[in-house]
């Protein structure tokens, strides 16, 4: 893992492979988009990691905002809760390659690294 760019207070973190990442993304959409990360139950260890560009006028009061030099990454209360001091990582490798999530919060992580429990 690369390290991330932020420091260790930030609710969610993001290597600077992971943030070229979603800004190269963000680009080709042609629209200024943020990034809203969260959970969603499912997965085979229970809970399952979500990412998504949204417009950001959606953003809610209630939602944690964190800027990265002007982009920012969103994601709702709750899903903090099982999120915070999570690290954003990104490989472009041929196997295993992709966006990866490490979780302080995880209990257990499923082998594809997308679900986990807490």
């Amino acid at each position: 893992m690369t390290q991330a760019t932020q420091t260790p207070q930030r609710g969610i973190q993001m290597t600077e492979a992971a943030l070229r990442q979603v800004i190269s993304l963000r680009q080709s959409q042609g629209k200024d988009l943020c990034l809203r990360v969260g959970v969603r139950q499912g997965g085979c260890s229970g809970m399952s990691y979500m990412m998504d560009f949204e417009d950001v006028s959606n953003i809610r009061p209630e939602d944690e905002v964190f800027d990265y030099d002007g982009f920012k990454v969103l994601c709702d209360k709750r899903s903090m809760l099982y999120l915070y001091g999570l690290v954003l990582d990104y490989s472009n490798a041929m196997i295993g390659g992709g966006f990866q999530f490490t979780n302080p919060n995880a209990n257990q992580t499923c082998g594809c690294g997308k679900s986990f429990s807490a």
